[in-house]
């Protein structure tokens, strides 16, 4: 990873046969590119059950499975889903990988529908009439939102957080012979 590359976006797409978690490395807000791209798998029996309300258990332990390959340390990481669920400070998947990252840097939480109670921060972008709902920790949720709002593209979501969507998509799965 380049030097200036300590901005990450991480998701998780599940397959019958397992998942893939994805990571987008980049260098500005701005960027418009990666400046690497990870991706780590898993099989369906490393895969923990769908709970709901309790998506952490399911993809926490994914996302640090490709965070692992980033041997730089990483101002912020973009996780597709909220930080917190309530105003109370009850955590959701961004809260619980922040506190895994030993609170170190700060983690942004984005997501496309709101959470009943989450504290987010609303933003619109392009000339979408639905906005995205932003909520942080380790950073204000107001730099947070702005940040998030500035990133490029032109569309609802930004660039590099639809890219990182795509990279776990058309990532192939080993076959279960393989070893990874």
């Amino acid at each position: 990873m380049s030097a200036s590359a300590r901005l990450a976006c991480v998701d998780v797409d599940y397959r019958n046969r397992g998942a893939v978690a994805g990571c987008v490395l980049f260098g500005g807000w701005t960027d418009a590119v990666a400046a690497r791209e990870l991706v780590a798998t898993a099989r369906a029996d490393e895969v923990a059950a769908y709970v709901p309300g309790q998506l952490y258990l399911r993809e926490l332990p994914l996302l640090e499975r490709v965070l692992a390959q980033v041997t730089d340390p990483l101002d912020v990481v973009i996780v597709d889903g909220n930080v917190w669920l309530d105003g109370a400070g009850a955590p959701g998947l961004g809260a619980r990988l922040w506190t895994a990252r030993g609170q170190q840097g700060a983690v942004i939480g984005v997501a496309k529908t709101t959470y009943v109670g989450a504290p987010s921060i609303p933003v619109l972008r392009g000339s979408s009439a639905n906005p995205l709902h932003v909520t942080a920790a380790g950073m204000d949720p107001a730099e947070a939102a702005a940040r998030i709002r500035e990133m490029d593209g032109p569309y609802r979501l930004p660039t590099l957080l639809t890219r990182v969507d795509r990279l776990c998509r058309d990532a192939v799965l080993p076959s279960a012979t393989e070893v990874r």
